[in-house]
């Protein structure tokens, strides 16, 4: 299998909060470890801004599976689940479309070969 070549930049690109578009799907990656070798990658909707009365500048995201599957924000169903996100605009640096989640991840396998891992 051939994979398309591609120039890497040496820093991430994440999303910006001008750029979030309701109802999109974004990926969330964070490392759980100093040296960036250990990623966690997670899939996730965002679902809106300032949801909650006296929100400022706060960004919600929800689980993809729970969203595909119909539940939405603010509804209480004991039969439902769902895992929601929150935080502030500002702090968005591990918020990427696709392309750009693959290239942090294409990165921390680039560190991890030099790792020896």
């Amino acid at each position: 299998m051939d994979f398309e070549r591609r120039n890497l930049r040496p820093y991430a690109e994440p999303v910006s909060a001008s750029e979030l578009c309701n109802e999109t799907v974004y990926f969330a990656v964070n490392f759980v470890d100093d040296e960036m070798l250990i990623p966690v990658f997670e899939t996730v909707v965002f679902i809106g801004r300032d949801l909650e009365a006296g929100d400022v500048g706060k960004v919600y995201f929800q689980d993809v599976q729970s969203y595909r599957e119909g539940i939405r924000y603010g509804q209480n169903s004991e039969d439902e689940w769902a895992k929601f996100q929150t935080g502030s605009e500002d702090q968005l640096g591990h918020i990427f479309v696709f392309e750009r989640a693959l290239d942090v991840l294409i990165r921390c396998s680039a560190r991890r070969n030099e790792a020896g891992v």
